[in-house]
């Protein structure tokens, strides 16, 4: 592991990167608790770097009305000793989450998807590959902190303008994370998760989740 490489990508993400595509005014990082490893999926063993994993939350711009959520440490090159930009850094992902709600119950849904990435990438859970496009997370219970139908994360290919970036030590993409519910599912389960991208972005409820939303009908 090359200290001063994780160092270079760390600072370059967090302070030039990510300011440069979401804004200026943020809180953060929160970084993911050991709790979230040992009681949400029952892991007795945590690797101590996963707990350098974390969220920011960007606040509304001029061009954006939506609160912002993003990763930052999946992307980091951990197991790399050189520089090589051809490489896939990291896990190869960060994900973001747009919402019209901001708050703290934000950064915890997204600690509980990053958490399962992390896990299913190390093989805790055999036979099971990383999560992809259109993949979902249910939470079972409401998205947000008031009751609602919105109650799984699906994840959605980012827009060209910030989907693949590269790093020192390689290139990773953003990936979309949007809240649906059950009965959106079920219709991606039959249609293909495409299908309700376009459902969802038509009836204005992707990229920016409303986490108090109706479901649509499908």
């Amino acid at each position: 592991m090359d200290e001063g490489l994780l160092a270079r990508v760390w600072e370059y993400r967090e302070e030039k990167l990510y300011p440069a595509l979401f804004g200026s005014v943020r809180r953060g990082i929160f970084v993911i608790p050991y709790d979230m490893f040992n009681k949400t999926f029952g892991q007795e063993e945590v690797d101590p770097r996963w707990l350098h994993f974390g969220v920011f939350e960007f606040s509304p711009t001029a061009t954006r009305a939506s609160w912002l959520y993003v990763t930052s440490g999946m992307s980091t090159p951990w197991e790399a000793d050189q520089a090589d930009p051809d490489a896939t850094s990291g896990l190869g992902c960060e994900f973001v989450f747009e919402s019209t709600l901001q708050g703290d119950w934000a950064i915890r849904r997204i600690w509980q998807l990053m958490a399962y990435q992390i896990l299913l990438c190390h093989g805790r859970y055999p036979g099971r590959a990383p999560l992809g496009n259109f993949d979902r997370l249910p939470l079972r219970s409401p998205l947000g902190p008031s009751p609602s139908e919105i109650q799984l994360l699906m994840l959605a290919p980012a827009e060209d303008t910030i989907g693949t970036q590269q790093l020192e030590s390689g290139s990773f993409q953003f990936v979309r994370v949007v809240g649906i519910s059950e009965v959106e599912a079920a219709h991606a389960r039959e249609q293909g998760g495409g299908a309700l991208l376009e459902r969802l972005a038509a009836s204005g409820a992707f990229p920016v989740t409303d986490p108090e939303r109706s479901s649509l009908q499908l």
